[in-house]
């Protein structure tokens, strides 16, 4: 008899669940609750970031805090009408950076990044026309003598998993002079890592393959998920209720609303990123550059086919909070000081990063019904590890083997 999956949420890792499981064979469903290019999965700088093994949940990471805040011209902020949702969440982070789950964790973190960029191809390779995926690295720039020596060093030595750096070459540095007529210190190249051709691509590519496939899309509102018997279902704001084989929450930082009444902690919270992209490709630009971080804006600029893409901030906050308009506006300040072609027609954008406390991703089965999964939580990294967590999820729901072990991405660490 056919099996049948419904995937909640579609985003990358809704969408890569769903198209494994069809895979596999299972009849699925994919519920969207929004256009998916308004999610965080398609508003990110594009970066394939083998790179961050490091969880950002450390005493570095802590200890560096103050200098990163909003006021003080950083990227981090916490807004006091959030404090009720960001003071608790810091001291679980707190919490999470001991040294003990610091190592932990990273040995966790880069088990899975070092099957990101396999788990890439192949999925890339499941799609009809150009490839989506462009593995040409990216540069880290610096500004000031101080930040480049300090970077260049804390890089170099960085394990950094499948991915290394190296200093840019004369001919990279003159590029990146011509590009940028904001003075360059210095400037260091990653090999290993990589970057999405276009997002907006991306997503109806992979819509596409999971259509091909046979598997079905419906944009609809999941109120919740009531358990019969010991499994659950999915209940619609239109009144509804679904059954499936397999369930899969996937709705990112919006997954606590569906989990928690089942009797999951899922100490999540909303950390909203910002963008500026611009409606057309830069004139000057070449197609083949890579992404370009400017550490000392906390910024990345990125060149899809559509247009250039500048992203920054951290915002710990919620789903519903207005944006801030502060934030557009310095990006715009960064635009103009670098000499970035992002002028005012440039489309802003605002979207939750879905982030828990030791920023691991939640990734396994549930405890509350046989036939629920979930997979959400991957902070900075949704991108990086949305075809992996289809992989590894379509395992969980077949029996088979994962590719990595999901142990460690239970919800259970929350529990004790």
């Amino acid at each position: 008899m056919t099996q049948h999956a419904i995937i909640i949420g579609g985003g990358i890792v809704g969408t890569s669940c769903a198209i494994r499981l069809q895979e596999k064979g299972i009849s699925t469903l994919l519920i969207e609750r929004e256009s998916p290019l308004r999610g965080a999965s398609w508003g990110n700088a594009g970066h394939i970031a083998v790179e961050q093994i490091d969880p950002l949940a450390s005493m570095a990471t802590v200890k560096s805090f103050p200098r990163r805040l909003f006021w003080r011209g950083g990227a981090l902020d916490l807004p006091w009408r959030d404090i009720g949702r960001w003071l608790p969440f810091s001291l679980r982070l707190l919490s999470a950076a001991r040294p003990s789950r610091f190592a932990a964790g990273r040995t966790a973190l880069k088990a899975l990044l070092g099957e990101a960029m396999p788990a890439w191809q192949r999925i890339d390779g499941l799609c009809a026309g150009p490839s989506r995926l462009i593995e040409d690295g990216h540069f880290i720039v610096w500004e000031s003598e101080a930040s480049a020596l300090a970077g260049r060093c804390a890089w170099m030595a960085a394990d950094c998993g499948t991915a290394h750096f190296r200093d840019a070459t004369p001919r990279e540095l003159a590029l990146l002079e011509a590009l940028f007529p904001h003075p360059i210190i210095a400037a260091i190249r990653c090999e290993g890592s990589g970057r999405i051709a276009d997002p907006t691509r991306l997503a109806q590519d992979l819509k596409d393959t999971l259509l091909a496939a046979g598997g079905r899309i419906e944009q609809a509102d999941v109120t919740a998920l009531p358990t019969h018997d010991g499994q659950a279902q999915v209940q619609l704001a239109d009144g509804r209720t679904l059954d499936a084989n397999h369930i899969i929450v996937a709705t990112g930082a919006a997954s606590d609303a569906l989990l928690r009444p089942l009797g999951h902690k899922v100490p999540i919270i909303a950390e909203r990123g910002y963008h500026l992209h611009t409606p057309h490709p830069p004139a000057g630009w070449p197609m083949d550059m890579p992404p370009v971080v400017f550490e000392d804006r906390s910024m990345i600029v990125t060149r899809f086919e559509s247009g250039l893409r500048a992203a920054s901030f951290v915002e710990f906050s919620s789903l519903s909070a207005p944006p801030d308009l502060r934030k557009w506006q310095r990006l715009r300040a960064h635009a103009t000081a670098l000499g970035l072609p992002i002028e005012a027609d440039a489309r802003p954008w605002i979207g939750a990063r879905p982030t828990l406390p030791d920023y691991l991703p939640a990734i396994g089965r549930s405890d509350r019904a046989d036939n629920l999964l979930y997979a959400f939580g991957h902070q900075h990294l949704g991108l990086t590890l949305g075809p992996l967590t289809g992989e590894i999820i379509a395992a969980l729901a077949t029996g088979a083997p994962p590719p990595v072990d999901a142990t460690p991405f239970s919800l259970r660490r929350f529990e004790g």
